[in-house]
């Protein structure tokens, strides 16, 4: 009854206009990676762009941690939540999806318009010549400058794991294969910017939607509370739906604690049977 209580006040929201989605990490919890500020998570101090760019040993911890959690983003398959979303976009109710997630599920799901607000973890880039390579054949090449070396980790959100720093501190970094050059992973650091192409896209997104949903996110960057002010300003409805406080809420025009992998497919299921 409250789950029915709850899409009930969404659709009265939405009445059947077209969403932009904002994604945020709370929506590959069920798909088993971690997101970053659930309740009861402890804080996590991220890699920061100017430090990986200019430090060595800062280059050789993301690394290490990355090779030990990068098996676990690779497995990860979507849920109930990327698939609900993926179908929702098929019958038109959802315009195009901006994600702050890296972990390239949507794609996976099958949503055709999606733009990852900051990158994805399945591409590599050279800071040098800009030469592209895929994640899992840099985890190979990885794997062969490193046979002998070992450590275990809990895995973290952004596919890393927390190592200890004996560990990190004599893992080998690879190079890049066509200019000998720093690689790094094709996301955006903190303290790093979006490129411009790929916020225009999402702003093309935004301006297609007549309502903003907000699902797993707590809006915390401003790369994404940034559309929940502009709808605001703009007198656009938004709803975000987050398990636990978020940046916006008091921008929402509804805010709604239902797990995402319940709520998602119920909206689908609705508008599969045209009842909005």
């Amino acid at each position: 009854m409250a789950l029915d209580d709850d899409l009930g006040r969404l659709l009265k929201v939405v009445g059947g206009r077209p969403m932009a989605v904002l994604v945020g990490a709370g929506l590959s919890t069920d798909s088993g990676i971690p997101d970053y500020r659930s309740p009861g998570r402890p804080p996590r101090a991220p890699i920061q762009h100017r430090e990986f760019v200019q430090q060595v040993s800062a280059r050789r911890r993301y690394w290490a941690r990355s090779y030990v959690g990068w098996p676990h983003i690779a497995a990860a398959r979507p849920n109930g939540g990327h698939a609900a979303l993926s179908a929702l976009e098929e019958v038109g109710a959802v315009r195009g999806l901006i994600s702050q997630n890296v972990d390239g599920l949507h794609g996976q799901a099958g949503s055709r318009r999606v733009v990852e607000l900051h990158g994805a973890l399945a591409r590599v880039r050279c800071l040098g010549c800009g030469a592209v390579e895929r994640r899992a054949t840099l985890q190979e090449r990885l794997s062969r400058l490193n046979c002998s070396w070992e450590a275990g980790g809990a895995a973290r959100p952004d596919g890393d794991a927390e190592l200890l720093r004996a560990a990190e501190e004599s893992f080998v970094v690879a190079d890049c294969l066509m200019c000998g050059g720093v690689l790094k992973p094709d996301v955006v650091f903190f303290g790093d910017n979006v490129l411009p192409s790929t916020l225009a896209e999402a702003w093309r997104i935004f301006e297609e939607g007549a309502v903003l949903l907000v699902v797993g996110s707590s809006l915390t960057v401003w790369s994404g509370y940034r559309f929940v002010k502009r709808a605001a300003e703009q007198g656009r409805p938004v709803v975000i739906v987050n398990l636990g406080p978020t940046r916006g809420d008091g921008l929402a025009t509804l805010k709604l604690e239902v797990p995402l992998g319940v709520l998602l497919p119920r909206l689908e299921e609705v508008h599969r049977a045209g009842m909005v």
